[in-house]
């Protein structure tokens, strides 16, 4: 079809024409809100280089649950962020840990809003790396156990779903079998199956104080030229039982998303890292760009790559922008 016989801007003429042909819709349906959670009380501490988010003590979080499922979000990501840390991450698998009293309180506070943890170790080291260290060498298989004990400890108290972003190999069949063996066979995986080693994190770390005390973490967290070893990450743990597996970042990284969608029929989430939302936030900010039009334009561009869920921290302003559509 050429011109003059096809003219594209035919259906692009009016509102009506372009929401009756658009080809990526997206949803509230697709959010998930991360949140910092910390001990104490009545604390709100705002998180520099991320505009309008916090590290939040429980009734704090309980308060941002309630605000997430109002506005329709149907999922919340809990980090933690615990008063004491050690080599062994001790706090990330306490019965008692922050992120065991956050679910606890949301389970029974927010009943209708599924609650994911993180499974990792990085925030709970006092050295700061996602797994355990000996001689200054990051230890895969001596983690896989802690990374178990983690999840079921979260699982026992209430979670809705489980996800491990530590990149140690084996850790899905060593959590799904720990999940098993305890009784939570229902209890899903969400694997950050293709999560690179990016700059993009630094807000993040700032967030969860996470950053690592030595070295970085380039021999477990994957290698950004690479797209070949994201597919076989996510067949790697997928065959080890991932329920749903996930790509960080999302932005720099739409090509990866794009091509597990051809390879892989389970649901996809996207990781839109703290660094693609400060970047947006500081330009808005800057008057260089219209901060909600790019919100969305991004979210757009991850849902369109064949992300089914999308991690983000701009989820509750696009949840009210997608409300405001409606």
């Amino acid at each position: 079809m050429l011109f003059p016989d096809y003219r594209p801007r035919r259906l692009r003429q009016n509102e009506n024409f372009r929401r009756m042909i658009r080809e990526t819709q997206l949803s509230v349906d697709n959010l998930i809100l991360p949140l910092f959670s910390v001990e104490g009380k009545g604390v709100k501490s705002p998180i520099p280089s991320m505009p309008g988010h916090y590290q939040l003590s429980v009734e704090n979080i309980v308060k941002e649950g309630k605000v997430a499922r109002d506005l329709g979000i149907p999922a919340v990501m809990i980090f933690g962020i615990p008063k004491k840390k050690d080599s062994l991450a001790m706090s990330a698998y306490a019965k008692n840990g922050i992120v065991q009293k956050t679910v606890k309180a949301l389970k029974n506070k927010v009943k209708d809003l599924i609650v994911i943890t993180d499974v990792c170790l990085c925030e709970y080291t006092d050295h700061g790396h996602c797994g355990v260290v000996q001689d200054g060498i990051i230890e895969n298989d001596a983690t896989l156990d802690l990374l178990a004990r983690a999840a079921v400890s979260h699982a026992q108290a209430g979670a809705d779903m489980v996800a491990p972003s530590d990149m140690m190999d084996g850790r899905v069949a060593a959590v799904r079998e720990a999940l098993d063996e305890n009784g939570f066979e229902i209890t899903p995986i969400m694997s950050y199956a293709a999560k690179y080693c990016s700059a993009f994190y630094y807000p993040f770390r700032q967030a969860a104080e996470s950053a690592p005390k030595f070295g970085d973490r380039r021999t477990y967290q994957m290698d950004p030229a690479n797209s070949l070893e994201a597919i076989r990450e996510v067949t790697m743990d997928m065959e080890e039982g991932a329920d749903i597996i996930m790509v960080k970042p999302a932005l720099a990284y739409l090509d990866v998303i794009f091509r597990i969608r051809q390879e892989i029929d389970l649901p996809i989430a996207a990781y839109n890292v703290s660094g693609e939302f400060a970047m947006i936030k500081a330009a808005d900010k800057l008057g260089w760009l219209d901060g909600n039009q790019v919100m969305m334009e991004s979210l757009t561009a991850i849902k369109r790559a064949g992300a089914d869920m999308i991690l983000t921290y701009f989820a509750k302003e696009a949840a009210s922008k997608l409300a405001s559509r409606a």
